[in-house]
């Protein structure tokens, strides 16, 4: 039986909380742990050092609330989808008829990658609907820039206030909506100019050779071979799946490389590929899922040759 909000809420319950001072976010986040633990469902919280600290010092002394790394957790968006899907298969499989969860990402997913985290917080609507979950995702408005803002009110049905109330967002977009509008990725700054390599038709094995030529010796070894597998995967797919003609780019910086891969198709029609795991159906997707779990950013989207994959292993900081 579910208790609280989400009591009578089939599935996901999923809410954000903006808040502007700490005091606000205890206000709202210790009647939440403290109403799990009351209840006995599994109570977690998923937050950096500081606000961890900050809800540790404002619970009573020996509450069992479980605490996780949030910044590990939040590593890639297909990472902790995963983990997360784990972590609440086994709380319902011990009898769980509710897990509590709230989480915050760290302040560095709201810069050049928060295109992916944005579909992250989209897609878990659906990831997570067949768990009895009910989380909430906080965001200091003092650090969070307003058009992350924008999207956390398109990517959560409701909103966490004070009180034990919710409120609905109005402006909540399905996810099969939101993850299927175009938006092209911020471009990285190794872009500006030309690439180190360009091969048309390239095979799979010629792909894996450029990543590795691209390399100046800046990065862990075990980085560029994780690149070299997902773009291997994906020329693959593009060969498949995609259609003629099939361009690799690849630009090699001191510390990242850059690649993407076009073809002239519309890209796939799922549009949880790449942050999901394929299905036996999905035309492509276990090589959108590989790319997405070994490179510290993918994007995608249609541009004037077609369908464009990005992938970047390495630094992603945008200047």
């Amino acid at each position: 039986m579910r208790t609280g909000a989400a009591a009578g809420h089939p599935g996901y319950f999923h809410a954000a909380v903006r808040y502007a001072s700490d005091e606000e976010l205890v206000e709202v986040t210790l009647p939440f742990l403290l109403g799990g633990i009351a209840a006995g469902e599994p109570t977690i919280v998923a937050f950096g050092e500081r606000t961890a600290g900050l809800i540790r010092s404002a619970l009573p002394v020996g509450t069992p609330v479980r605490f996780l790394a949030g910044g590990a957790r939040y590593a890639r968006p297909s990472s902790a989808i995963r983990g997360y899907r784990d972590l609440l298969a086994k709380h319902v499989a011990a009898g769980a008829t509710q897990i509590r969860i709230i989480g915050e990402m760290p302040s560095a997913a709201f810069g050049n990658t928060w295109d992916w985290w944005a579909r992250y917080e989209s897609a878990i609507n659906h990831a997570y609907d067949d768990f009895p979950l009910w989380s909430m995702c906080a965001y200091d408005t003092r650090i969070t820039p307003a058009a992350v803002l924008t999207d956390v009110a398109r990517t959560h049905p409701r909103f966490a206030v004070a009180g034990g109330r919710h409120e609905d967002s109005d402006a909540y977009t399905d996810p099969r909506e939101y993850l299927s509008e175009h938006r092209p990725p911020v471009l990285d700054p190794l872009q500006a100019g030309p690439p180190t390599v360009v091969l048309e038709a390239p095979t799979p094995g010629e792909a894996r050779r450029a990543v590795h030529a691209a390399d100046r010796g800046g990065m862990p070894a075990q980085h560029v071979d994780d690149l070299v597998v997902a773009v291997s995967e994906t020329v693959t797919n593009a060969i498949r799946y995609g259609r003629p003609p099939v361009h690799l780019r690849v630009w090699g910086g001191a510390d990242r490389i850059v690649v993407t891969v076009t073809d002239a198709g519309a890209g796939p029609k799922d549009p949880f590929a790449g942050l999901l795991p394929a299905t036996g159906t999905a035309t492509g997707g276990r090589g959108l899922w590989i790319a997405h779990q070994a490179c510290d950013h993918v994007a995608a989207a249609n541009d004037d040759e077609g369908w464009t994959i990005r992938m970047i292993a390495g630094g992603t900081t945008v200047s």
